[in-house]
């Protein structure tokens, strides 16, 4: 992980405030007014790492309300206050309890049925490199995935899957361009069954929130293959962008989790915060590189301990 603009706006502001209020008595009890213009750098701070300005607001006031009537002493206790101040508000916003989709799908497949993924996302985000490293985990974890290259749309982007599969040594199921993608997810689960096998990953074509047409035939998708799990990929460098696509795709048709690509290049950070904290569903997974093995389980705490240090 990065993030150094979101650590540095973190840092800089709970020293400022330190420098100047901590160090200058012993002993101290904070006003409103101590406190205001630090916390003032601190919203902007955040805005500039991408954590979505109403989000960023609702950290501010929590870092308020705790500061003000705090007795802090000279040094770092008002440095540490802040921090687990922010700490604190951040443990509840991604602490959301994200399903294990290896645990899930052993399960369903214990009772005869494959468990089934549909990835969701903008163009561009990573999706079907997502895909197939989730296809790789469930493999390595001895359970068979079928991909569907229910992207009928795009053009090479079933040929791209294809490519995946083959290296991954995973079935592929496709269907000629411009065919009902629908009909090509529920090919896929019906062969999966049909084989005995535990997992269906269904690729999607990459859509924008406003595009009518291929929202629709993304809610004909969901409806008639039922799945299991509703997966939306984000690009995390898109910053605000991601967030607001969370939040149409999940008005829409309904998100169950997020996975953040291109974390490794990430040096802002706040997509993270903001994602979660905007449709209340948990990031399950960051992608971390370009290959199969860079799907790291996201660690809510880790994260934390990122941007703020240990506690």
């Amino acid at each position: 992980m990065v993030f150094d603009r979101l650590k540095s706006a973190i840092s800089e502001v709970a020293s400022s405030i330190r420098a100047g209020i901590g160090d200058r008595i012993a002993y101290k009890t904070l006003s409103v007014g101590d406190v205001e213009e630090y916390l003032e750098e601190l919203l902007i701070g955040l805005v500039e790492a991408d954590v979505a300005y109403d989000v960023a607001e609702d950290l501010v006031e929590e870092v308020k309300r705790r500061l003000t009537g705090a007795k802090v002493k000279r040094g770092k206790d008002v440095e540490r206050i802040v921090k687990d101040a922010i700490r604190s508000r951040l443990r509840e916003v991604l602490s959301i309890k994200a399903p294990d989709p290896l645990e899930e799908a052993r399960r369903k497949c214990s009772m005869g049925e494959p468990y089934v993924i549909v990835f969701l996302g903008v163009n561009g985000v990573g999706k079907t490199t997502t895909i197939a490293k989730m296809a790789k985990m469930f493999k390595d974890a001895g359970l068979t995935p079928v991909v569907a290259a229910a992207d009928t749309f795009r053009a090479g982007a079933q040929e791209q899957l294809e490519i995946h599969a083959k290296r991954l040594g995973i079935p592929i199921v496709k269907g000629g361009y411009g065919r009902d993608p629908a009909s090509v997810a529920v090919d896929a689960i019906n062969h999966a069954r049909a084989r005995g096998y535990c997992v269906v990953l269904v690729d999607t074509a990459g859509r924008m929130h406003v595009d009518r047409d291929l929202m629709n035939e993304l809610r004909k998708i969901i409806r008639v293959s039922r799945p299991d799990m509703k997966i939306l990929v984000v690009d995390s460098l898109t910053g605000n962008d991601a967030v607001e696509e969370a939040r149409k795709f999940d008005e829409a048709v309904g998100i169950d989790a997020v996975i953040l690509t291109k974390i490794d290049a990430d040096v802002k950070g706040g997509s993270a915060i903001s994602i979660a904290a905007v449709t209340r569903k948990p990031v399950l997974y960051l992608g971390t590189g370009q290959d199969y093995g860079d799907l790291e389980k996201f660690d809510h705490e880790k994260f934390l301990n990122t941007i703020l240090g240990p506690s």
